[in-house]
């Protein structure tokens, strides 16, 4: 399987610019999400990779073929790439067979060698006992599972998912995921997945592209992206973050403009007013008496029990911060605490998303 290379890609419609000089390479069987909140330019990423739109600037290539720039524009017919769509597409009127063959007649397959090759390709999925049904005859998770070997049945050099799983329940979209990993790693294809489900791309994916405004923000492992985001704005679109403004007062010292107090951070060289993140997990809600590192007091507001653990809004200061933890039953004061190295500072110009500053400040 060819790697995929994208070098400088934009898109403009009219006036407006949709993606602003993207670059990323993607290497040979690995599975690549492109994740972002909607509008962010993802879904037009893959279009233009798929060859369903045709780029202002920049290039595509997959291996040695170019698919688009310097005057060259391979349509989508002739780019070899398989491509699962949010709503699945398939042809309601065709059975599942016959919705697998379409690509081949297309591409002039020998009858039999169709009947082999569809045969194959539903193996893969495990549904090779349900060819002669119709779509409306599957549950949704089983068309999803069509519409992924249609997309496999002429051995694509690379498998392109826009937001596959999107239609499907809570449940069975966790069922999809875990078998879809496990499909992509035995089959071993390069796939480009797109999604703006972060637990999702968390999941699947050996490298992440966070998108924002038509911008490529961050490219990295999930563990990467989680653990060290590049700015603000990844830590609160990737997992949940605590955010709170201060000002760097000493080495490795910034004093919260919510408590007044100083905690310990790690080195950094940003100075003046910072924003300090905090994902709610690193938060340890301390038993009576005892001490931590950066010690603060905060109230109880609210307490949820989602199965594994509570959840907890509480006040500190003027803000309202969550933590999480598996004790039941807390009301009033408690103690909280956070290692130094679990505080990630990012500098006041890194604007958060507005729904997030809604978030952060409590009405008194």
């Amino acid at each position: 399987m060819p790697e995929v290379k994208v070098a400088h890609l934009s898109k403009r419609f009219g006036d407006n610019a949709v993606l602003n000089d993207i670059t990323f390479t993607i290497a040979d069987g690995e599975f690549f999400t492109l994740l972002g909140p909607s509008g962010c330019g993802k879904s037009t990423t893959l279009a233009c990779i798929a060859g369903l739109e045709r780029p202002t600037g920049g290039s595509i290539a997959v291996g040695e073929a170019t698919f688009a720039g310097a005057g060259t524009f391979v349509p989508p017919e002739g780019r070899n790439l398989g491509m699962v769509f949010q709503s699945y597409a398939l042809w309601p009127h065709m059975t599942v067979a016959q919705n697998l063959a379409m690509p081949l007649k297309i591409r002039k397959v020998d009858r039999r060698e169709q009947d082999t090759l569809i045969t194959e390709a539903l193996a893969k999925v495990g549904l090779a006992e349900l060819k002669d049904r119709y779509p409306h005859q599957l549950s949704g998770g089983q068309q999803q599972r069509v519409a992924l070997a249609r997309a496999l049945v002429y051995s694509p050099s690379v498998l392109l998912l826009d937001e596959p799983l999107s239609n499907l329940d809570a449940k069975l979209r966790d069922q999809a995921r875990a078998w879809l990993k496990r499909l992509q790693t035995e089959l071993g294809i390069t796939t480009v997945y797109v999604t703006h489900d972060q637990d999702e791309a968390l999941a699947l994916s050996d490298r992440i592209a966070v998108m924002s405004k038509g911008d490529m923000v961050q490219i990295g492992t999930p563990q990467e992206i989680y653990e060290t985001p590049a700015t603000a704005e990844v830590a609160a679109f990737v997992g949940r973050c605590n955010f709170l403004t201060g000002t760097v007062c000493g080495p490795r010292e910034v004093r919260l403009d919510c408590t007044g107090q100083t905690i310990t951070v790690p080195d950094s060289a940003i100075e003046g007013k910072v924003t300090v993140a905090i994902r709610p997990e690193r938060l340890t809600i301390l038993p009576p008496g005892e001490t931590g590192a950066n010690v603060l007091t905060a109230q109880v507001l609210t307490s949820s029990y989602v199965g594994s653990r509570h959840e907890y809004d509480l006040r500190l200061g003027d803000h309202v911060i969550q933590a999480e933890t598996t004790r039941a039953g807390l009301t009033g004061e408690v103690t909280v605490a956070v290692e130094p190295a679990a505080c990630l500072l990012y500098p006041t110009t890194d604007a958060l998303p507005k729904d997030v500053e809604a978030l952060i400040t409590i009405a008194q």
